[in-house]
């Protein structure tokens, strides 16, 4: 059973204004992309949770 990552929790997973629209920040091949497009993408090799509050944690 693979782990289903969810993108919007992702520090790859950002706001591009240009398109107006969320996009993967990384450099995904043709297969990844279309995973990714259809929300298939299950255990992403570039999943980083996204904790905005870990920085300010540390310097506690």
């Amino acid at each position: 059973m693979s782990k289903r990552t969810n993108c919007e929790c992702c520090m790859n997973y950002d706001y591009d204004e240009e398109y107006e629209c969320y996009v993967c920040l990384m450099n995904l091949d043709e297969d990844e992309m279309g995973k990714f497009l259809t929300d298939t993408f299950d255990a992403c090799p570039y999943f980083q949770f996204g904790d905005e509050y870990r920085i300010v944690r540390k310097q506690m």
